[in-house]
């Protein structure tokens, strides 16, 4: 596997979810009539902006046709767009009243940049709400980003893979309180519970480690790869008295308002 796969994203679809449904709890709109989700993966958290506003206009945004494939049979109702978020960022001329994304803008560079063209599609009143994995400095993170680099693998990566582009909190809050009449940020911890190490690597199968698979020539290549993966982060995530491990993951969620 090594293209953005539904059934893989989904095997961990509650805990995928669940950031979007905090996220537009805090949203402090009541009733937004037009909402764009960017990054929409294969509708869960679309359809978290729907349960949250059932009566607005909604519309999916995503460039793998795979995602969005599941996301049309699963909610036929909402409209949805194959684009990039950059290219969208650069090129769209509509408004929305909520501009809303879960865990995909840290795949979107320059953020100095595509982030206030982002916010000129907040229509007045509205609000851009997003959430951003904040765990760069995190074992599963720093291993898979070193290993690489490292002698065995160095030359089976001839260009460097796409790794999470994330800034801190005070450059999101400096970059949005330019134009915003109210930002909110916050921090997260979310503590992932599986059987082993190996469901970490499995978790990042559906999304971070992708990157990484695509450079590789063969599944046998890739599956060594995995497991030297799951060999370095496996001393940072000692099993529990129950035998399962325990994945700290922080997230970064902000809502600025128009």
């Amino acid at each position: 596997m090594n293209a953005w796969d539904s059934q893989q994203y989904l095997k961990f679809a509650d805990e995928r979810t669940r950031p979007s449904v905090d996220l537009t709890a805090r949203v402090a709109l009541d009733a937004p009539a037009r909402a764009i989700d960017l990054g929409c993966g294969p509708g869960n958290s679309t359809a978290a902006v729907a349960r949250r506003w059932p009566r607005a206009a909604i519309t999916g945004l995503d460039s793998s046709a795979t995602m969005l494939a599941t996301a049309k049979t699963d909610h036929p109702n909402f409209t949805w767009v194959q684009s990039d978020i950059a290219t969208w960022a650069g090129a769209n001329t509509e408004k929305f009243d909520l501009v809303f994304s879960n865990a995909a803008l840290h795949w979107v560079p320059e953020h100095a940049t595509t982030l206030p063209k982002i916010f000129s599609a907040v229509a007045p009143g509205g609000a851009l709400a997003f959430q951003v994995p904040h765990s760069l400095a995190s074992p599963h993170q720093t291993c898979m980003r070193e290993l690489p680099a490292t002698a065995k693998w160095r030359a089976r990566f001839p260009t460097k893979p796409a790794v999470w582009l994330v800034e801190s909190v005070d450059f999101y809050y400096d970059l949005l309180s330019q134009s915003a009449t109210r930002v909110d940020l916050w921090l997260t911890d979310y503590i992932y519970i599986f059987n082993g190490p190996e469901g970490i690597v499995e978790w990042h199968q559906g999304a971070a480690l992708l990157p990484f698979l695509q450079l590789l020539p063969d599944e046998p290549t890739r599956a060594e790869f995995l497991a030297d993966y799951l060999a370095a982060i496996t001393p940072h995530y000692p099993r529990q008295a129950d035998g399962k491990v325990l994945l700290p993951f922080r997230r970064l969620f902000v809502i600025a308002y128009r």
